[in-house]
């Protein structure tokens, strides 16, 4: 099945393209050039790896770095500036407020430094056959030949990358060999193959390796694909792994196993079973604050018109979130959806207020849990109720959450819960104790 790709802008206004595959706990799979999310749709074996991590009940977020795939291929700037740039607008677009990262050989670069430099987003980090100097990666017998290579470029673009994908397999696998080339030539363009092959001999992040604080594996992956180029890797290897404080080094054929293993280890208990309890169900309710004054400032078409735009993306961020948005109920008369976990609902209501803040109209957002009534494509009851009045309570951007969902979600959801005291909501016989929930 072809993936569905969704683009998020950076801060730089890049579109960067990226697919989530499965669903679960979240997995940003940094894949390796000339995109993941590309890799996907031209590489068998991406593809094998995807879906095994899918089949573990892991959702696996791949995105294609500008310049590749189907991101903005006029954009050119592949500094190590710009490659965070890219992470963190999938991450941000995601609403992922922390979550493990997988990174592959030179996608490592950026995932270095992205976790020491924000320690906060990162849970736990993998690191696949990877590099931290671009520079001791072009000095080996393998990077001497490719920077040989380069003047053939601009006329010879296929016999390029034909070499590059036989210097990776040395010829054990042809087939394989001109998969991957015709990955490279679809994927990524002659010059900006140039541009990112010279940034990536300029980067060096092993002075971020240190001051890494996730807990980290390292693999050194000996599977058929690269084993022709492991004698040459397996040093550098080694020294990330030995640079990063309390990491452990794994050598193996299979990264999907220890992979799943390490990652599971950070999941919390209450994670590992996310379904509420037998009858309940979270009701996320969002409605935009003000909705008659910005009608009145905009326009009514105008306003609309936004308001359409910003319900898709908060529809998308709901499934993202393994929730179901119900349908039929527009912005202006209030978004609701419905969720088995507490946690993944404050997680996409969070994700819900910063789309809606950067959308510039500002979301009311209220959470409650409890029995409903499901009728055709709706859902009814106080439950509901309870959820859009909570939602009425609370300030522009902020989310509120019934006692009930901060019990449900306390020991799971990587968030804080500031108490708002007991409220009367409107047609419920008695109080109800409130909390803003905020990123931990």
């Amino acid at each position: 099945m072809e993936p569905r790709i969704r683009y998020a802008k950076t801060s730089d206004g890049v579109s960067i393209a990226y697919a989530v595959f499965g669903e679960g706990p979240p997995i940003v799979h940094l894949g390796s050039f000339p995109g993941g999310a590309h890799h996907y749709s031209h590489s068998a074996t991406s593809r094998r790896r995807i879906d095994r991590l899918v089949d573990l009940d892991w959702r696996v977020i791949r995105y294609d770095g500008r310049g590749t795939g189907s991101s903005d291929r006029d954009a050119v700037d592949f500094s190590l500036e710009a490659r965070l740039r890219d992470l963190e607008a999938v991450v941000d677009r995601l609403g992922l407020e922390r979550s493990p990262i997988l990174a592959h050989r030179r996608s490592a670069f950026a995932a270095i430094a992205y976790s020491a430099q924000r320690p906060q987003r990162v849970s736990r980090l993998v690191l696949l056959t990877p590099y931290a100097s671009g520079a001791l990666l072009f000095a080996t017998p393998t990077g001497r030949a490719l920077k040989a290579m380069r003047p053939l470029l601009e006329e010879h673009w296929e016999l390029m990358t034909l070499n590059i994908a036989y210097l990776d397999f040395r010829f054990d696998d042809r087939e394989l060999a001109d998969e991957r080339a015709s990955a490279y030539r679809s994927g990524i363009a002659p010059d900006a193959y140039r541009a990112l092959d010279e940034a990536d001999e300029g980067i060096d992040v092993t002075g971020f390796l240190g001051s890494i604080s996730a807990p980290t594996i390292v693999i050194e992956d000996t599977s058929t694909p690269y084993s022709g180029r492991m004698a040459e890797l397996s040093s550098m290897v080694k020294k990330v792994a030995a640079a990063i404080p309390n990491s452990r080094l794994v050598t193996t054929d299979d990264f999907v196993i220890p992979t799943d293993e390490f990652l599971r280890e950070g999941l919390p208990a209450a994670g590992r079973e996310a379904e509420l309890p037998s009858g309940m169900t979270a009701i996320l309710f969002a409605d935009i604050t003000d909705s008659t004054a910005l009608t009145e400032r905009l326009g009514d078409a105008a306003f609309r018109a936004k308001a359409r735009e910003l319900d898709t993306a908060l529809r998308t961020i709901i499934r993202e979130h393994s929730g179901n948005p119900v349908e039929g109920k527009l912005l202006g008369d209030g978004v609701l959806a419905v969720f088995s976990s507490a946690r993944q609902a404050i997680e996409a209501a969070l994700a819900c207020a910063r789309s809606g803040d950067d959308a510039g109209l500002p979301l009311h957002l209220g959470l409650h849990a409890g029995d409903v009534i499901r009728e055709e494509n709706n859902v009814y009851g106080g439950a509901v109720n309870i959820a859009a009045r909570i939602a009425g309570l609370s300030v522009p951007g902020e989310v509120l959450v019934s006692d009930i969902v901060r019990g449900l979600a306390r020991t799971s959801a990587d968030v804080v819960f500031e108490a708002r005291g007991e409220q009367a909501l409107k047609g419920v016989g008695d109080p109800v104790r409130v909390f803003a929930a905020r990123p931990a």
